[in-house]
């Protein structure tokens, strides 16, 4: 009887794991590219674009659809390889502005190129023009054109036919700013490059006001601005971007001589404005725990500042004007649970639309009238993920070895107790955070049963200047050992398994991978590395072909046997735990010999390795089947060496 008791219970535990193995969400449910992104809303609400996935060909296709008529145009495909597309705005109701980024060479050196289109979506067919293109026989030099053709520094409120759009026409990496015609192409200059500025700014009239200048070589910086009627390019802030931090201007209120800037207010970088006619800087709002770093929100009928954008509030938003501020707040009380953004309005703001998600709903986008008192579902994001399938996230701190405190989010799969296979997730950058809210690459790895553990290790942004400098020079030293720390204590924790830890990262979180597996190759089962660096010296020589070299060596370092001792690369032989490399042939971001000379280096050896190189691919998996590759290649690599 006994026997028949056990087997019974055997079958049951059999059939109850076979059921749970077959309602495994498939992978692509993950990896699928969000079916909608980046609606916008034309002047008058009564159209809408938007970028849309097809599964079959695989494109992402730019399209407008008006919503009074619900007359759909499709205005521009990509296919992600040749091109992609990279923002678009309405001009106004009949026309959009739409930038496009493509991978190319120049003099041989890896580069990113974009160009300007105007297209016309009034008519039965859109039609399209190429805005910006220099003429054939304009060149600096020889073999000189302006590589970014997209730089549009104002949308004229008060000439909807022109854009005011900054090119480098006359001396290479030092633009000056044009009125374009978007109906013609034609440009008159507004100013020629000059003062080293490279990064021009407008009023909310329109009127050019403000420059950001920086010495490429000395790292000296200023911004430059005109004050009143006055043409004088005046010095307001000025710092050296090698040694100090600096000035951030993020733009003007409605009132021309209100400049609204971020500095670091001790520690902590606050939002102040600073009155042109009298050079009194104020105090505009501070966090006592975190970085202000977000932008300025405008309100499209008045015209002016009405807030700013800071992830570390309720809602990432703070509003100062009662009225916006009010109706946020009612929002997000009707998505209770949910983070609710207002992402777009009409001219006059009746016409919304608004974005919710949370740490186990992909976004979805609403459509609202708040004369109509009406709200309606548009979009989602990823159809194929039921919320109730998916896991929260919970904020968690952890101490350093020195006594650091440190922040970071752990998600659970769904049902589990005690320690489970888990993986340490570090975030790229380093300039970069995580926070909470829907994330697919967490989301697949927790419906997998792995718990995930996010660090915001020191030279994370956000907690301040000291924490964030932490990354200058400091790859793979106390930013690694956070990472260190942050296995350990899940193991201490009972929330890991110690003998089931894989570190998964991508970018700079790809070098953080790599470099666990040769710093502390006890510690984890397994490591993937995504796009990342193996090769701090090679990626500071490769630099020297690009403008931003003195940034990358001060980032990273120029003693050479230093940059070495950092380098998982040069660490190769420390590797005894399996590794997968993946990488896009394509990334103009990390080169892909970053992966391919680590990989050699390890096959030589007899490491257990894998690579995978993605045909087209770039740094960001836009490509939809490598996507996909990518995904089922991290999920059969995880289930051998933590399940």
């Amino acid at each position: 009887m006994n026997g028949i008791i056990r087997l019974c219970c055997l079958i049951v535990v059999l059939f109850t794991s076979l059921s749970s193995v077959a309602e495994e969400l498939p992978v692509e449910s993950f990896s699928q590219l969000p079916r909608y992104e980046k609606p916008a809303l034309s002047p008058s609400g009564t159209k809408i674009a938007y970028l849309r996935s097809y599964k079959s060909p695989e494109v992402t296709v730019l399209t407008s659809v008006d919503l009074t008529t619900g007359k759909k145009l499709h205005i521009v495909q990509s296919d992600n390889k040749t091109n992609k597309t990279n923002w678009f705005e309405w001009a106004n109701d009949k026309t959009l502005v739409v930038s496009v980024r493509f991978a190319s060479s120049i003099n041989g050196v890896d580069a990113m190129e974009t160009r300007l289109l105007a297209i016309d979506v009034d008519g039965d067919q859109p039609v399209q023009r190429q805005l910006s293109k220099p003429p054939s026989n304009h060149k600096i030099g020889n073999d000189h054109y302006s590589q970014f053709q997209d730089d549009v520094i104002s949308f004229l409120p008060n000439d909807p036919e022109n854009i005011l759009i900054a090119l480098d026409l006359d001396t290479v990496n030092l633009p000056g700013v044009y009125r374009l015609n978007i109906n013609t192409g034609r440009k008159s200059r507004i100013s020629r490059g000059k003062l080293n500025i490279r990064d021009w700014m407008t009023d909310r009239q329109g009127t050019l006001r403000l420059g950001e200048a920086l010495n490429y070589k000395t790292g000296e910086a200023s911004i430059r601005v005109r004050i009143g009627d006055d043409d004088t390019w005046h010095k307001l802030f000025e710092h050296n971007s090698f040694e100090e931090s600096g000035v951030t201007p993020l733009g003007f209120a409605k009132d021309s001589n209100i400049l609204y800037y971020t500095q670091y207010n001790g520690d902590k970088k606050a939002l102040f404005k600073i009155d042109l006619t009298t050079k009194e800087s104020t105090l505009v709002f501070e966090d006592k725990d975190h970085d202000v770093d977000g932008s300025l929100i405008y309100s499209k009928k008045s015209n002016d500042v009405i807030g700013i954008y800071h992830r570390n509030s309720e809602g990432g938003r703070i509003y100062w004007d009662k009225s916006m501020g009010n109706f946020n707040k009612s929002l997000m009380k009707a998505f209770a649970g949910y983070s609710a953004y207002l992402t777009d309005f009409s001219a006059d703001e009746n016409v919304y639309l608004l974005y919710t998600e949370n740490d186990y709903t992909p976004g979805a986008y609403y459509l609202g009238h708040r004369k109509q008192n009406s709200l309606k579902l548009i979009f989602e994001q990823y159809p194929a993920l039921p919320p109730a399938e998916l896991s929260e996230h919970k904020l968690v701190s952890y101490t350093a070895r020195d006594g650091t405190k440190l922040e970071g989010y752990l998600t659970l799969p769904l049902g589990t107790k005690g320690p489970v296979p888990t993986i340490l997730h570090p975030h790229g950058g380093p300039q970069s955070r995580d926070s909470d809210g829907f994330d697919y690459w967490t989301s697949f790895f927790a419906s997998r049963g792995y718990a995930v553990f996010r660090p915001n290790f020191r030279g994370s942004t956000g907690y301040g200047y000291e924490f964030s400098q932490s990354q200058m020079q400091g790859w793979g030293l106390t930013m690694q050992d956070d990472l260190t720390d942050a296995a350990n204590w899940l193991v201490e924790q009972n929330i890991a398994l110690k003998d089931k830890m894989c570190i998964v990262g991508a970018s700079y979180g790809g070098y953080a991978a790599a470099m666990a597996a040769v710093k502390t190759p006890d510690l984890f089962t397994c490591a993937i590395s995504f796009a990342g660096v193996t090769d701090l010296k090679k990626r500071v020589i490769r630099s020297y072909d690009y403008t931003n070299s003195r940034l990358v060596k001060e980032q990273l370092g120029n003693d050479f046997d230093d940059l070495e001792a950092r380098s998982p690369y040069y660490k190769a032989k420390n590797v005894n735990i399996p590794m997968l490399f993946i990488h896009g042939e394509d990334d103009r971001v990390v080169d892909v010999a970053q992966s391919r000379v680590m990989v050699s280096r390890l096959k030589s050896l007899d490491k257990p390795v894998e690579y995978i190189e993605l045909e087209n691919g770039d740094h960001y998996l836009s490509i939809q089947k490598n996507r996909h590759a990518t995904f089922k290649a991290m999920d059969a690599f995880l289930k051998k060496h933590l399940n």
